[in-house]
């Protein structure tokens, strides 16, 4: 049995069809029902007990729960939320496969790997950092079989809680102008969210990958903000004009939109290069990411079929 906690999100469905296809028995566990062709079991993360009876006779258990983009919602809930994960996985000797992001690293001066210490310059990196503490702790001192996957910003079909997706796609799809996070001119890479599930499939069945810290395969097209521009709006036909988002910008986006506020203290990485170097996954495993090309166009598509079903 692997158990995906976090089934309603943007990778959990994805990621059970894989496992279902390898002949895998699946969980889902999620606040409110999520059929699907899974075992759907009701469970809040924040609650022990619920997580510790979601997740009984789990051989893998993955994290994917997203929590609110809010920071004071991520100190009360995160610590809690992987706590209760971490003492489940122990109980029941499952292993543990988290889907982190690169917040906990902070500025890196030059590509990010995995062997990038924590170093984080924002309240959101403060909170990672210390759920990735938890993890790593459980896994060398309490005998945890774990591994991390860490994902760059992503973006994708049905994924709507992409920043690229909302600042991009989902304006060019109305015939509005762009947001450019940070600067254009610099170099930022994204994580294919169709990617991402199988690459989680292999962490979870490998043991090559238990107990280290893997890049998800990410494409190392050197492409700016104003290239995805370019791409997107070639693509929706329209004109690629766009608005940079320096600071200050943010604070005045902030004072209407709750996302923007909570982008401000992240803006440092979009006003500087951004590259997840993933050749540790890829050499290891043979999996390589979807070029930007492909994963513009399913992106575009996606969009294009929901405006017209309105």
């Amino acid at each position: 049995m692997h158990t995906i906690l976090g089934i309603n999100g943007a990778v959990g469905g994805h990621l059970a069809e894989i496992l279902t296809q390898q002949n895998i028995k699946v969980r889902g566990v999620s606040r409110r029902d999520h059929p699907g062709n899974w075992e759907h079991v009701k469970a809040d993360v924040l609650d022990a007990a619920s997580v510790l009876k979601a997740t009984e006779g789990s051989e893998v258990v993955y994290l994917l729960v997203g929590l609110p983009y809010e920071i004071k919602v991520w100190r009360r809930d995160w610590p809690v939320a992987m706590q209760n994960t971490i003492d489940a996985c122990l109980a029941h000797n499952a292993k543990l496969v988290f889907l982190d992001n690169v917040y906990a690293l902070g500025q890196v001066d030059g590509p990010m790997k995995e062997d990038a210490p924590h170093h984080p310059i924002s309240e959101k990196g403060i909170v990672r950092a210390k759920i990735d503490d938890l993890l790593l702790d459980a896994m060398q001192n309490k005998g945890l079989r774990a591994t991390i996957a860490r994902s760059a910003d992503f973006y994708g079909p049905n994924t709507d809680k992409s920043v690229l997706n909302s600042t991009l796609f989902e304006r060019h799809v109305l015939g509005k102008s762009a947001f450019v996070m940070g600067k254009a001119d610099k170099i930022h890479t994204y994580t294919y969210t169709l990617d991402i599930a199988p690459a989680l499939a292999i962490l979870g069945t490998d043991a090559r990958a238990d107990g280290q810290i893997w890049n998800i395969p990410t494409s190392q097209e050197p492409w700016t903000g104003k290239d995805w521009v370019a791409a997107s709006a070639a693509a929706f036909g329209v004109k690629p004009k766009f608005q940079e988002t320096p600071t200050f910008m943010l604070r005045i986006l902030g004072l209407f939109s709750p996302l923007f506020r909570e982008l401000i203290e992240m803006n440092y990485q979009y006003t500087h290069p951004y590259v997840l170097l993933s050749e540790k996954f890829e050499r290891t495993f043979g999996l390589k990411p979807t070029p930007y090309a492909t994963g513009l166009a399913a992106t575009v598509a996606y969009y294009k079929a929901k405006s017209t079903s309105k």
